[in-house]
């Protein structure tokens, strides 16, 4: 894999369960994660999206599937995913859950998304309601391991860092198909996104976003990470 698009390439698409939520519904197999992931970046170049700009993401306190979706979708058109943007983000596009929209003051040049609940606010796009109507084929654009794809107020991540660490969390804890990674530290932390969302789609496994199911791996910071249920965790301190 060169960049994080190789990971939600056509081939890529199968039954198995990529991401787990509290419900089979709002679960997604290989195939339905590839494909609304190719129908976000779509939806994120609509709007101008393009390589080299950022799209702020707001994750929620309870994660869900569309942050994913946003990291994934900006990585097909080499733009920079930022899990921790400012109050007032200069991002080109913004994508924020229902009951936080009302916390970030965007620019003018910044397309506010909104996951969840439908917006109130006629300005902000229903992040949801336009993906489903989006063209379910990858965008076109031209991304390579050198461009940047994750970034935090001090420092950004090419594809090729994020895929070489991804790497060594799947052959450190020997992650496979069978595996379930479950996502109990911030995404706001690169090492969450590397080693609780890259590695186990990397290694074909599952990202588990139910925080009252366990896994066999879990992803989480300090003491988290020692009173975790799950037989394995991850500390994402020391992932890059």
């Amino acid at each position: 894999m060169d960049v994080i698009g190789d990971l939600v390439a056509r081939e890529r698409r199968t039954d198995d369960l990529a991401v787990r939520t509290d419900s089979r519904a709002g679960s997604y197999s290989y195939e339905k994660f590839c494909t609304n992931t190719w129908k976000t970046g779509n939806i994120l170049r609509h709007y101008g999206v393009r390589g080299g700009a950022t799209v702020g993401v707001d994750a929620g306190d309870s994660l869900t599937p569309p942050p994913l979706l946003a990291l994934f979708g900006a990585s097909l058109l080499g733009a920079t995913t930022r899990f921790d943007p400012d109050e007032s983000p200069s991002a080109k596009a913004l994508v924020v859950p229902a009951a936080r929209a009302d916390a970030y003051d965007p620019g003018p040049g910044t397309k506010t998304f909104v996951y969840g609940d439908v917006p109130d606010d006629p300005e902000f796009a229903h992040f949801e309601a336009e993906m489903w109507s989006e063209n379910p084929t990858s965008p076109p654009d031209r991304v390579v391991p050198t461009d940047a794809a994750l970034a935090t107020a001090d420092e950004a991540f090419t594809h090729e860092r994020l895929l070489g660490a991804a790497d060594r969390v799947v052959e450190e804890y020997d992650l496979d198909g069978g595996d379930e990674v479950a996502v109990r530290a911030p995404l706001a932390e690169p090492g969450t996104v590397v080693a609780g969302v890259l590695a186990p789609v990397l290694a074909g496994g599952t990202v588990l976003v139910d925080r009252e199911s366990t896994g066999t791996v879990a992803v989480a910071s300090g003491d988290g990470a020692e009173s975790a249920p799950e037989p394995t965790a991850i500390d994402p301190a020391g992932v890059l």
